[in-house]
């Protein structure tokens, strides 16, 4: 066949020459390229990776690129083109690029930025909205910045800047007496010569306590290192600021020294240094109990009475807080003999333990020569005292008489049990602050029973000043803690007392002490009683609901609404005194009593209502247990009677008083400890369970809790949950105070 034509349409025509046309001007340019890198010189790409942060609405855009040829253009690590051609220093270079190096770069930048990587990022990019995170993100691209493998740019302006690291070598700090403080003055050093005043530091880092970047202008910052803010923050926490300038109590010494020992200058007086030396040689005292003492000291006695000489050396009070029956009396008593020459001693105790006080003390230090206090002439009493002289006296007499016992300058003051002095508004309180002495002790196994303004009170007394006045107390640290739970704040305030408290537990030191069992039996309620409860709470709810209508507060009635519904859980006769209604609480105590006694058990029996305490001695009476009785009207010497024969084996039961036999008595006859009735703060209850629970005790001991169902009872013991530790979360290591809300209180007796 021959050739035939094919007719292409005009267009088709065109556009088939437009194609070709560009295929060979391509192919001619990609030659020419090809012939011109061959003559062009090389440069092997950097790898180095530059971190972009832009402005991003309110906060902040974050990218990773490459600059291979140390200019423009930008790739992204590790993509786009192997090589390009680029003009450096005027003159035209064949850049190869590092793909793999460029990419190990990104990844290894953001491994070694930690916030970074808790930052959500899409296709390369991380955006974030607060200066906080932006900060720590320079603050860790300042690091690898040093290695040479980031450089930072801005690309849209600066709007945040991090300036200067700041640590202590930069820091410089004076201190001089001001009476009974240190003034405090400091300075920061900058990179770039400025200086920064401690005071206004400060105030600078109070806007942001949880952050170490600290604004010195508008978008300016400087970062503290992590150690420098930490201990900056809690120098800060017992600094006294006034317009005067800062100070600090000469006795938190203890408690910045480790600051003062990391400055790069310290500029002191002598006063400073003497302070420091004292503390310094009284930590190395080590003392000697007296060869007239007759008591061998277990080994932690031992270190308690150290203790206590150590405090006195440096001139400061002392809290010894050791648990209930660890022997903080034969500690005390040591340290009496030890010091009978600086002049006379007052112990200052409940009435049930004065004479236990002047008992011991005849045993165990017959160089003491202990009076009790309000037998004879008190004036001449107190103007007889001489060395070696204890003068014991009661918590009552204390601020009875006041004047009297504050006219004598004392050697040594103890006050024993010294919760009884918590509340800072009573006579006894105000009393014992009265007290002159050279060395004042507490001793005490709940320094903190209820709420954090007790401790304050206590430490009013032995160390006045060191918390501050009440006032900024709860500002500074109790509302804080106990309100919010402001860690820091409770971390600051323990750094404050521990060098002036003493606190063992018995699990920590006396492996030889036997078991302690804990058993809440539940009580239910006969329906006759669960009619009569119901009927009382909703009598209570109509006159509380009254009270605030009529007078607008209901804080008094309240309480006496909830006692009378703690009464009748434990016995409606405490509430209706002829109500013909049996206890069914009462009848299950009756049953657990004949059972322990018939099996050769005695127990200790307690109930925070005498009413009570006198219907549980007449079912003691009918069932013909032998007993001994104590509360609040048994006179000081039938109390000492009652005790020496229920540890004598006169007595299979004891009937106690909380509040009137809860502490100081040693009880180890009893290896049963029973409660019933719940009281407020479970710290109370625990005292009185060491009566028996203490030295001395060979037997497991099994504390009972009678708890009446489905009523205030229970829910008195749920918030023990929120107590038990309020103490020991502080001096371990508090959390929320023991304060009830008027509304808090109402709870309690409306159902849930």
């Amino acid at each position: 066949m021959g050739k035939q034509k094919v007719r292409i349409p005009k267009k088709a025509k065109k556009r088939l020459s437009a194609i070709l046309n560009l295929m060979k001007g391509k192919i001619a340019l990609h030659a020419t390229l090809a012939h011109t890198e061959e003559n062009l010189p090389t440069k092997k790409g950097d790898a180095t990776i530059y971190v972009h942060l832009l402005p991003f609405g309110e906060g902040f855009k974050l990218e990773m690129f490459c600059k291979p040829a140390g200019t423009p253009p930008y790739f992204k690590p590790g993509k786009g083109r192997s090589e390009f051609v680029t003009e450096i220093d005027s003159k035209r270079v064949l850049v190869k690029r590092t793909l793999k190096k460029e990419l190990e770069h990104a990844k290894k930048v953001e491994a070694e930025c930690s916030t970074l990587q808790k930052v959500e990022s899409y296709q390369g990019e991380w955006t974030f909205d607060d200066n906080e995170t932006c900060l720590n993100i320079l603050l860790e691209l300042e690091v690898l910045k040093e290695s040479g493998l980031v450089k930072l740019e801005w690309p849209k302006g600066e709007k945040i800047r991090l300036t200067h690291h700041a640590g202590f070598e930069q820091f410089s700090m004076r201190i001089n007496k001001e009476n009974d403080w240190f003034g405090i003055a400091g300075e920061l050093k900058l990179d770039n010569q400025q200086v920064l005043d401690m005071r206004h530091l400060l105030e600078l880092m109070d806007s942001k306590e949880s952050s170490r970047f600290v604004e010195i202008k508008d978008g300016q910052f400087i970062a503290l290192t992590i150690a420098f803010k930490k201990k900056l923050a809690a120098i800060n926490a017992f600094l006294d600021r006034s317009s005067d300038g800062m100070k600090v109590h000469n006795l938190a010494v203890a408690a910045i020294e480790d600051f003062t020992d990391l400055v790069a200058e310290l500029e002191v007086d002598k006063e400073w240094k003497k302070q420091i030396n004292r503390l310094k040689r009284a930590r190395k005292l080590d003392a000697v109990v007296p060869s007239t003492f007759k008591a061998t000291l277990r080994p932690y006695q031992l270190e308690g009475y150290q203790w206590l000489q150590r405090l006195a050396y440096w001139g400061v009070g002392a809290c010894l807080a050791d648990d209930m029956g660890l022997g903080k009396t034969i500690q005390a008593l040591a340290l009496l003999v030890d010091r009978a020459n600086t002049g006379p001693a007052l112990v200052v105790a409940p009435a049930s333990v004065c004479r236990n006080w002047r008992k011991e003390s005849n045993h165990f230090a017959p160089t003491l020569n202990p009076i009790l206090f309000g037998e004879g002439d008190r004036k001449q009493t107190i103007k007889a005292l001489k060395k070696h002289d204890v003068l014991i006296t009661t918590y009552g007499l204390l601020h009875q008489e006041d004047k009297l016992l504050s006219s004598k300058k004392f050697g040594t003051i103890i006050l024993d049990e010294a919760q009884a002095i918590k509340n800072r508004t009573t006579k006894r309180s105000k009393a014992a602050m009265n007290l002159k002495g050279d060395f004042k002790i507490l001793t005490t196994g709940t320094p903190i029973e209820n709420h954090l303004g007790e401790l304050w009170n206590l430490f009013h007394f032995i160390n006045p000043g060191l918390l501050g006045s009440y006032d900024s107390f709860q500002h500074k640290y109790a509302l804080p803690i106990e309100k919010n739970k402001d860690k820091l704040a409770q971390q600051h305030l323990k750094k404050l007392i521990q060098p002036f408290i003493l606190r063992r537990r018995k699990n920590e030191v006396l492996e030889d002490l036997p078991s302690k069992t804990e058993i809440t039996l539940s009580v239910e309620l006969s329906v006759v009683e669960q009619a009569f409860y119901e009927a009382l709470r909703q009598t209570a709810i109509d006159k509380i609901a009254k009270e605030q209508e009529e007078k607008g507060q209901i804080g008094m009635q309240i309480l006496a609404e909830i006692t009378r519904l703690r009464q009748a859980c434990c016995h409606p006769r405490l509430v209706e005194q002829d109500i013909p209604i049996e206890s069914s609480k009462l009848q299950l105590l009756e049953e657990i009593v004949i059972e322990l006694v018939a099996n050769g058990h005695k127990a200790l029996i307690f109930s925070q209502f005498v009413g009570h305490l006198k219907i549980i001695e007449s079912l003691m009476q009918k069932i013909k247990v032998s007993y001994q009785y104590l509360d609040g009207q048994t006179p000081l010497k039938k109390r000492e009677a009652s005790i020496d024969a229920f540890q004598s084996d006169e007595g299979d039961v004891f009937l106690i008083s909380l509040k009137a036999g809860g502490v100081g008595l040693n009880l180890t006859a009893a290896d049963y400890v029973i409660h019933t009735d719940p009281w407020w703060n479970p710290a109370v209850e625990d005292q009185a369970s060491d009566r028996a629970h203490r030295i001395g005790q060979n037997r497991p001991v099994t504390i009972y809790r009678l708890v009446t169902a489905n009523t205030i009872e229970e829910k008195i013991v749920a918030l023990h949950t929120h107590k038990r530790d309020l103490a020991d979360s502080l001096l371990a290591g508090t959390e929320r105070s023991g304060r009830l809300s008027s509304e808090a209180l109402l709870a309690l007796i409306k159902e849930e």
